[in-house]
């Protein structure tokens, strides 16, 4: 099941945040269920969405879901932040995941733009 969503540069990234975020949440203290659960929906709304504005036939929609898949990756930075203030992931591994996410704000960004210049 290989479908056109699936070959973006965007959504591979996003899927890779996916599984970088289970693999680090693994290790949060056990009493932390609500950010591990909130950093997972998050991520994962990153792709989904991607996944959503591929197969919405209006532009008014691709764009929405487009934006809700930058909003959610601004919340996966946010709760990374709040996760490494909190001391459950470390400074340096932090950053490479904002570094991550911040490619994929900017893909999603230039994404928007171009829907927006090209309506289907």
């Amino acid at each position: 099941m290989n479908v056109s969503y699936q070959k973006l540069d965007v959504w591979q990234r996003a899927m890779n945040l996916i599984d970088t975020i289970y693999e680090i949440t693994k290790s949060f203290p056990k009493n932390e269920f609500a950010l591990v659960d909130q950093m997972k929906r998050s991520a994962a709304s990153i792709a989904a969405n991607i996944a959503e504005w591929d197969q919405r036939n209006t532009n008014k929609e691709n764009v929405n879901f487009l934006y809700i898949a930058k909003w959610s990756a601004a919340e996966t930075q946010t709760h990374l932040l709040i996760a490494q203030r909190q001391g459950f992931v470390k400074k340096e591994k932090a950053a490479i995941l904002d570094q991550d996410i911040t490619i994929i704000l900017k893909m999603l960004s230039s994404l928007i733009w171009y829907k927006k210049q090209h309506p289907k």
